[in-house]
């Protein structure tokens, strides 16, 4: 049975096991007051029984619950056990984390809905387990031995006898929340040290995610005492990451003590081996000259390692993702960006006079693409895999590819079938400022229907954009140079550009393809056309 049973004994405890299993099967939640239907038009007096269920949640058998694996989200049907944060035997508390399981989009903390002792799992570390089958066994009847906090206990008792010494609160800070589907990090930087006296809203730490750069401040005015994690770690939302001690002021008195016997206790050490060492390097020495000579005559050979941050490695992680799950091809097209440049030239002080913004080429392609996107709505669509339906949008999220300090990020202009030029041109400016100062919020760069890329601002003539999943298509603008082109039967120089489109062929069909870029085409060469709505 899927759910717990309270009931009382009228003739009914064979119709009670019947119409149970029958619940379970159909994966209904129960609740009788004063009647239940337990699936469909099957109906039972309250007077008879009284159930209580939550569908597929627990399964009790006196004081031992079974927990199964809850759901994660949409479209998400199974997981990956990516370790278990609890012993068997070992004392649980309520929101205690238990394991912490893995999908193809976010890495999520299982804890505890009630207190008890951890019997074990059902599966191992590395296991794909399924949303509902069942994940651990708690005994809320049991008491276990809690031997990680009761060593634990004694640190507290000195620091607070330390602590009522000097003045001042003991304040301990946790990860704060960094966004929504974020449950980890990696501690970038420790701006401050112990015995630092840090201000109320200094910025004390820094912390690197898979999407964003987060600066840790602190809430408190007063000397940091204890530092919880070091440089390189990983740590969870929520977890402890360093101590105040609010209204000290600032000196580091505790870390010159232990300084001095540490640079006794090194002399003594090394005497003895320093004498034995150069007889027992006296003879390979002719040997370590040959080595470096011939690295002198090749020159410089260093090497420099530096760890991935988060963000990169996230990079790297969903661009092979695209290479394997889509069916990428690339068609070009080019075009005469000389009508546009006029345009642009006529008008871009009395634009940036009435708008306060100045004029660009972005906001003529987004308006181009957004445009496009509605004639051909496979382009704004996607597959949904797990369900095997492809999902056409209403709506068009056009992702623009920004360059930050850190990486490149891809920030989302919303409903652009409804901004105007000025709109496209004051959003973009807004992203490209929060990109450089590392405020982008992970709010602002999460969805899209469709991607910009405009490699032109550095240069690049040509290229082939990978496609930004789970989006099945993405535009490459490239640099403008002046060509020869046959106009009216005669040669002249034109400033030309060549676009990419990068699309997922399993959904986008190659004449849909070509067809979504002569419309970017023609709506760039004659911008009336956009204007016109043709």
């Amino acid at each position: 049975l899927n759910f717990n049973v309270e009931y009382t004994m009228h003739r009914t405890r064979n119709l009670l096991v019947r119409t149970a299993l029958q619940a379970s099967r159909q994966n209904v939640a129960i609740k009788v007051t004063p009647q239940v239907t337990f699936s469909r038009s099957f109906i039972m007096p309250a007077r008879a029984i009284k159930v209580t269920a939550l569908s597929r949640t627990v399964r009790q058998f006196s004081g031992m619950t079974v927990i199964p694996l809850e759901s994660l989200g949409d479209s998400i049907s199974s997981a990956v056990l990516v370790s278990w944060e609890k012993k068997e035997g070992e004392q649980v508390n309520e929101d205690d984390v238990i394991a912490v399981v893995e999908t193809d989009k976010v890495t999520m903390d299982i804890r505890a809905k009630q207190s008890g002792v951890f019997s074990g799992g059902f599966c191992a570390e590395g296991d794909e387990i399924e949303v509902g089958n069942d994940l651990y066994k708690i005994d809320t009847d049991a008491t276990g031995a809690p031997s990680a906090p009761a060593a634990s206990t004694p640190a507290p008792t000195e620091e607070t006898t330390s602590s009522s010494s000097s003045p001042g609160t003991r304040q301990e800070v946790p990860v704060p929340i960094m966004g929504e589907s974020i449950t980890q990090g990696v501690l970038a930087t420790w701006n401050k040290a112990v015995g630092d006296f840090v201000s109320a809203d200094e910025v004390v730490a820094s912390i690197e995610t898979d999407k964003v750069t987060v600066d840790v401040n602190s809430p408190f005015t007063g000397k940091i005492v204890e530092i919880l994690a070091e440089e390189g770690d990983e740590i969870e939302v929520g977890g402890p990451l360093f101590v105040v001690m609010e209204g000290a002021s600032g000196g580091p008195s505790t870390s010159a003590p232990p300084a001095p016997p540490a640079a006794k206790d090194t002399p003594s050490t090394p005497a003895p081996s320093t004498t034995p060492a150069p007889e027992k390097k006296a003879t390979p020495t002719p040997a370590a000259p040959s080595a470096p000579a011939p690295v002198a005559e090749k020159g410089n050979r260093n090497e420099t390692r530096v760890k991935m941050t988060r963000m990169r490695q996230r990079i790297a992680q969903r661009l092979k993702e695209s290479q394997s799950v889509a069916a990428m091809l690339t068609t070009f097209q080019e075009v005469d960006m000389g009508p546009l440049m006029e345009m642009r030239s006529k008008h871009k002080e009395e634009f940036e006079k009435k708008h306060g913004v100045k004029l660009g080429f972005m906001s003529a392609f987004v308006k181009a693409s957004t445009a496009a996107l509605q004639e051909i709505p496979a382009i704004n669509g996607v597959i949904d895999d797990a369900t095997k339906e492809i999902v056409y949008r209403d709506y068009v999220d056009i992702s623009v590819a920004v360059a930050s300090p850190t990486g490149l990020v891809v920030p989302v202009l919303r409903n652009c079938e409804d901004m105007t030029f000025a709109d496209v041109e004051k959003t973009i400016g807004m992203y490209g400022r929060k990109a450089k100062e590392g405020t982008m919020s992970l709010e602002e760069m999460t969805g899209g229907t469709f991607t910009i890329s405009n490699g032109g601002v550095f240069g690049s003539l040509f290229g082939t954009p990978i496609i930004n999943i789970p989006q099945s298509a993405i535009l490459g603008m490239h640099a403008t140079k002046m060509r020869p082109m046959v106009v009216g039967g005669q040669v002249v120089a034109r400033p030309m550009m060549y676009m990419a489109l990068t699309y997922d062929h399993r959904l986008i069909d190659g004449r849909e393809a070509v067809t979504f870029l002569k419309s970017i085409q023609a709506k760039i060469e004659d911008p009336s056309r956009l204007l016109l709505e043709i």
